[in-house]
């Protein structure tokens, strides 16, 4: 088009020239045409395209339908945000600021309250109010404070309210606004029965509504003092587009399950199953004007084979692999393609720690302890010196240096060293076979045959009768990598005399309910498990004495070891109740941590390691232990865009 219109323009000039009248007779001298030289044309870039692939296939892209590792991927690039965990830290990304006591968008205030009205029990339990129950009135933070309702009459609660303000330049894929309309459907959706997530906030939210076009807010019920108040934002939905199906269909119809619209860098164009989705940049995203995202077309292809998913990365079929291609087993060969300058090799510690637990209190003794009959197992782990023992005669670090090729770490507590929480003060327990012979010594088990490859035997522990062996039996699942772990911890433990029967399970089996499954019906020995979780708080509740699975509680809860300290669920409760500014929050988050490094309620092994890789052109891709993998994939960029 524009070589068209040169050529007509020089034509117009040189006709209209030619055909000008000659001045006072005198013939004009003939002119000769001048020749136009066009410059050459400049080429259009061709479309940049970044494919990613995926271990596994999406199993939904409704937010609310319990997607897989693989969909939170896809589902970063269609919704941005709306709040970034990052380097253990929160990042508001679709909000102009995270509320605080400080900038006034949170507030703790007086509310009254009557019998029969929803509250939030000392316990951390939702009510009816009547009389019996223990509540902290207003201005109540601590367990010093608890009174008994007498059930009559009113009573003043505190009532936590917190605004959050939308960014106004945020809008939808097809450019219609965002409002806190959309983030109130939100909470509409998470509320209906059909809808695949956690109650927990749900249930002690008394309203969540829009106050105006871009500002929203939450109120809970009386009693319920939330540390990560700043959080309770629910990701909006396009309510203009979704309204007309039901809650219940939204988890299997396209339109939100396959093609949801959202407000991030890029648009879902198609899903092909069991084998790519595509998408394409969204021209509303409101960091277009800073150049993002930086590729016109993405694609996520599926490749289950970990193999096959390192030849396309060598072929450029992939520009990235995405944890979810699970190359944990393939560390070394990611390291010599590292050296070779052939790929770029990502290692981080995940979220989810691998532990040995120990079966302080099993199931059996819920109903009292009793070893005459032979009901109940022997309480070899009663003394917290045998623990301790235990866990010197563990070389953990053996673990992550030869099976996990020294990539991760040995945790010191269940927080993360990383973690504004954790204690520098910990001292770890490092693999010290006479520390731990020495404090199974002191707890009453002695070497009585003379022979270190017998396990020692009871002498004076208490209530373990005399002559009982160390002789523990270990469950887990038979994964090569476990496999691995328990041939390390059947040598290091036989230093210390200490016997194995290891006996490997299905994940299954290993993970079935209580009472019957062995992790969850609490009757173990030793036991080998993960637990980890997708926030960054501290889970200082996973050993408190509410989490024990029971029978009354239906075999539901993290505390498998059965531990019990009421000064450890003292301290829980007061970080839990206490918010991040506040002196009371680190301070017992702090005593949490003491009393867990020296008793022990279970012994993590190591940080389960987050492992991707990526082309060696690719840029701005990293792994982040606390991020979604794909949190900044608007910046990820390659070839030239990486050398500006």
């Amino acid at each position: 088009m524009v070589r068209k219109y040169l050529l007509y323009f020089s034509l117009l000039v040189f006709l209209l020239a030619s055909c000008g009248l000659p001045v006072n007779n005198q013939t004009e001298p003939t002119a000769t045409p001048t020749e136009f030289v066009l410059p050459p044309a400049t080429p259009t870039p061709a479309p940049r395209d970044l494919t990613i692939c995926l271990g596994e296939e999406p199993n939904t892209l409704y937010p609310y339908g319990g997607p897989n590792a693989a969909a939170q991927s896809v589902l970063a690039a269609v919704y941005d945000g709306p709040i970034d965990t990052v380097g253990y830290d929160y990042q508001p990304v679709i909000l102009t600021q995270l509320p605080s006591i400080a900038n006034g968008d949170a507030q703790i205030t007086k509310v009254t309250v009557q019998a029969g009205s929803q509250v939030v029990d000392a316990d951390g339990n939702l009510v009816l109010l009547a009389q019996g129950n223990r509540v902290r009135p207003a201005g109540c933070r601590g367990d010093d404070c608890v009174i008994t309702y007498d059930g009559s009459g009113s009573l003043e609660m505190d009532q936590m309210i917190v605004t959050f303000r939308l960014r106004p330049d945020v809008t939808w894929s097809d450019g219609t606004p965002l409002t806190a309309d959309d983030s109130v459907y939100a909470f509409q959706l998470a509320s209906d029965p059909s809808s695949i997530t956690n109650t927990y906030l749900l249930d002690r939210t008394q309203t969540y509504e829009a106050a105006d076009a871009q500002t929203v807010q939450w109120f809970g019920k009386p009693g319920f003092i939330d540390a990560t108040y700043f959080t309770n934002f629910f990701a909006p939905l396009p309510h203009q587009a979704w309204t007309q199906f039901p809650a219940n269909q939204l988890n299997t119809i396209d339109i939100s399950s396959r093609t949801p619209m959202g407000w991030g860098p890029y648009v879902i164009q198609e899903w092909a199953a069991g084998d790519h989705i595509k998408l394409t940049k969204n021209p509303y995203y409101f960091r277009a004007a800073d150049g993002y995202p930086k590729f016109e077309t993405l694609n996520f292809r599926f490749i289950a084979d970990p193999n096959t998913a390192l030849s396309e990365l060598v072929a450029g079929r992939c520009d990235i692999l995405d944890p979810t291609v699970r190359l944990d087993s393939q560390a070394a060969l990611l390291e010599q393609m590292k050296a070779g300058e052939q790929a770029q090799a990502f290692f981080a510690p995940g979220m989810t720690i691998e532990w040995l637990g120990l079966g302080i209190v099993p199931a059996s003794y819920d109903d009292g302890y009793d070893t005459q009959t032979g009901k109940d197992r022997q309480d070899i782990f009663g003394d917290v010196r045998t623990r301790q023992g235990i866990a010197y005669c563990l070389d953990r670090q053996k673990i992550v240096d030869t099976v996990l090729f020294g990539l991760t770490t040995v945790p010191n507590t269940y927080i993360p060293a990383e973690h504004s929480l954790y204690d520098p003060n910990l001292k770890p327990i490092p693999f010290d076979p006479a520390a731990g012979k020495l404090l199974l010594e002191q707890a009453g088990w002695r070497d009585t045959d003379g022979n270190p490859n017998t396990p020692v035997q009871a002498v004076s522990v208490d209530k373990v009768t005399a002559g009982t062996p160390l002789q523990l039996n270990y469950y887990t699942t038979g994964a090569t990598q476990r496999r691995q772990v328990v041939d390390i911890l059947t040598q290091s433990l036989a230093q210390c005399s200490i016997g194995l029967n290891v006996q490997y399970l299905s994940q299954d089996d290993l993970y079935a309910p209580g009472p019957t499954g062995p992790l969850f019906g609490r009757h173990f020995d030793l036991i080998e498990y993960a637990m980890g979780v997708n926030g960054i708080e501290p889970p200082c509740e996973w050993f408190t004495s509410a989490e024990i699975p029971t029978a009354k509680n239906h075999w539901i809860g993290t505390n498998v070891t059965g531990y019990q300290n009421p000064t450890y669920d003292a301290a829980c409760r007061a970080a839990t109740l206490a918010l991040p500014d506040e002196a009371a929050y680190s301070e017992s988050y702090l005593k949490t941590e003491d009393i867990f490094s020296a008793e022990l309620p279970a012994i993590p092994l190591y940080y389960r390691l987050r492992t991707a890789a990526a082309r060696p052109d690719i840029c701005q891709f990293d792994l982040d232990p606390s991020a979604n993998p794909m949190w900044n994939i608007e910046a990820f960029d390659k070839d030239e865009g990486c050398k500006h």
